[in-house]
């Protein structure tokens, strides 16, 4: 029997709602700017909802993508969590340096 390569990459197009957890060598200001780019103008389209110091929130298409994130060690710590945008959040993370 050929085993998985990995069983999340199998359901994650099957979730409703998902929360990560990442660290990023990025600064506060160049996960922001990423968020921006990816979820905002120019990316998904969605609409910026919440915009303070270490918060970002996308909502549209039914869905959101909330961001937190702040300084953590040598990097950034963010926690984002979605509903309708799973696949498109876990790309984003896979992607972060």
């Amino acid at each position: 029997m050929k085993a998985s390569s990995c069983p999340f990459n199998e359901i994650v197009g099957k979730i409703k709602m998902l929360t990560l957890e990442v660290h990023t060598a990025l600064s506060e200001d160049g996960l922001s700017e990423r968020l921006r780019n990816s979820f905002g103008k120019g990316g998904l389209n969605l609409e910026v909802k919440t915009d303070c110091p270490g918060r970002l929130t996308f909502e549209g298409s039914g869905g959101y993508v909330a961001a937190k994130f702040g300084v953590n060690n040598n990097g950034t710590l963010l926690k984002i969590a979605t509903s309708g945008w799973a696949l498109q959040v876990k790309r984003f993370v896979t992607e972060l340096p």
